[in-house]
């Protein structure tokens, strides 16, 4: 699995990257059929006060994860954007499992 981190609009330290890739790679424990995990931090402030962090997440069978959310703080912002990508993993897993499970009634008349 890779894990990228990177900045636009800025600079982030070296310890602040180090842990946003601990906190991405909690994602694997929701989902280890993840193969990209990419953060994006905008450093670009709006008028709130607050900059922007996207993670992407992609699985096999080309299935993107989206999470973005706005904090003053990056770690936080990060924390709410996982949470969405979160959701969205576990709605993709429950199809999966209802899928499989409704494979299982072959529909062919036999109780």
């Amino acid at each position: 699995m890779q894990l990228t981190v990177s900045a636009r609009h800025g600079h982030l330290s070296d310890e602040v990257q180090q842990q946003l890739r601990e906190k991405g790679e909690k994602l694997l424990h929701f989902f280890n059929r993840l193969t990209m995990i990419a953060v994006t931090v905008d450093l670009h402030r709006d008028h709130n006060n607050k900059l922007k962090v996207e993670i992407l997440a992609t699985a096999e069978h080309k299935h993107e994860f989206v999470g973005t959310d706005e904090d003053e703080d990056v770690l936080v912002a990060f924390n709410k954007a996982a949470a969405h990508v979160k959701q969205q993993i576990t709605h993709h897993k429950e199809k999966i499992q209802d899928h499989r499970r409704d494979a299982d009634y072959s529909g062919n008349g036999a109780k």
